[in-house]
């Protein structure tokens, strides 16, 4: 497994409400490589909160390109809630060739029944986008007092998908949020994976394979927000066979990335 890692769930800038160990693209670049991880799908911070969304894309690529030889890849902000969200999907794609978009439903405040992001389900799909949704950042217990932000309800999700038959969705940071007969939906889809950034309790990859088939699972960190370490144990603790441990380490993501 190392030296062969792709971690679906990275994010650079900063955090808006503290400082994080790594923060600095090189320091977490270092950070990356020094753990085994051979690519990073990158993300921004500065889409949670910023509204010159286009902005926060042109510095997200500019950075993955400036650093790391490779080994960042840009996932840009798209928000469905404001005007001309149209255009930043299309510089996403054709001006800085990103393989797929991460959405912030909670933070940008829209759900997931929205006609809005079922339209931009179906134009990623069209355009071979990976499509990300960050079911939360925070939990919602740390939240600063001004800035409660609850996680994204993906009820909704599974229509929206028979709506956009091309969309091929990645939920992040869900699974304290998506569980039991709401994680079996998603599976029944056939068009949703998980990584596994807080995934809770010994054995916690061993369980959620006994629920989800083995493709749908992905190795996601969430760093620098929480320690890579964490995500690296829950793979050496559990009690994974060699295929399996490939497939979510970097097997699954791979074929995941359009051709």
């Amino acid at each position: 497994m190392s030296g062969n890692l792709i971690d679906v769930n990275v994010s650079l800038s900063r955090w808006p409400f503290r400082r994080l160990p790594h923060d600095t693209v090189p320091e977490l670049v270092r950070k990356l490589r020094s753990s085994g991880v051979k690519q990073a799908w990158a993300g921004s911070f500065d889409g949670l909160l910023h509204r010159d969304v286009g902005a926060v894309n042109g510095r997200l690529a500019a950075q993955c390109k400036r650093h790391g030889d490779g080994l960042l890849v840009p996932f840009g902000t798209v928000n469905p809630a404001l005007p001309d969200w149209e255009e930043d999907l299309r510089r996403c794609a054709e001006d800085h060739r990103m393989p797929g978009i991460r959405l912030h439903p909670n933070y940008h405040q829209y759900s997931l029944d929205d006609e809005r992001f079922v339209k931009l389900l179906k134009l990623a799909g069209e355009r071979k986008l990976i499509v990300q949704i960050a079911v939360l950042m925070e939990d919602e217990r740390t939240q600063h007092p001004l800035v409660q932000v609850p996680h994204v309800n993906v009820a909704p999700l599974p229509e929206a998908l028979q709506q956009a038959p091309g969309a091929r969705v990645v939920l992040l940071n869900a699974h304290r949020a998506v569980r039991g007969k709401t994680f079996l939906q998603m599976i029944a889809t056939k068009r949703v994976w998980f990584d596994i950034s807080n995934l809770e309790s010994v054995g916690g990859v061993g369980k959620i394979l006994a629920q989800a088939p083995l493709e749908k699972i992905l190795f996601g960190s969430h760093a620098p927000f929480f320690i890579l370490e964490s995500a690296l144990l829950k793979l050496r603790e559990s009690d994974l066979s060699e295929t399996q441990s490939a497939s979510i380490a970097a097997g699954n993501a791979r074929k995941l990335l359009p051709k």
